[in-house]
């Protein structure tokens, strides 16, 4: 999930150093825009059109713009989660891609089996997190949802990639 650990990077970046671009960022179009075709890849994945994991990352960045977009003006000018939760995403996120996504060729038959199990439970459907994730993005009072939901969508991001092996 390149594109994400970028878009983390740079929003973390804007924040911290109060740069007057992320007031272009706050925009009421681009989360309208980033939320459409956030859920165009969501519905792609609930018709199993969409199976690449370069969709796990397209979905992540456009939430992670949604997010941004639609809560900054929200909250107050130095509110530490537009900082910190852009770095936690980049910290599980390059954990995940690096120690499972990168060592899925070293999984036994049996590991491989059960993480392929769990990848097909109905609660582990990437279009249902992508479902929880998009609500959450408008669950302002329990702020912390949005963080779960995407910690969630990493982990099912690492669970396909070990799903997916490269032959």
């Amino acid at each position: 999930m390149p594109l994400f650990i970028v878009l983390c990077l740079i929003f973390s970046f804007l924040v911290q150093s109060e740069h007057p671009i992320q007031h272009l960022l706050i925009a009421p179009w681009l989360t309208y825009t980033a939320v459409g075709l956030a859920a165009l890849i969501m519905l792609g994945t609930l018709c199993k059109k969409l199976k690449d994991l370069m969709w796990f990352d397209l979905f992540a960045s456009l939430m992670l713009v949604a997010w941004f977009s639609y809560w900054k003006p929200l909250f107050v000018a130095d509110a530490p989660m537009f900082f910190f939760f852009p770095v936690y995403f980049i910290v599980i996120t390059a954990f995940v891609w690096v120690f499972f996504v990168g060592h899925r060729d070293r999984i036994d038959e049996q590991s491989f089996t059960y993480v392929q199990k769990f990848a097909q439970h109905p609660m582990m459907q990437p279009w249902l997190i992508m479902l929880y994730l998009l609500i959450s993005l408008g669950l302002l009072e329990h702020f912390l949802q949005y963080p779960v939901a995407m910690t969630l969508l990493v982990l099912r991001f690492a669970l396909s990639g070990c799903v997916q092996r490269e032959t």
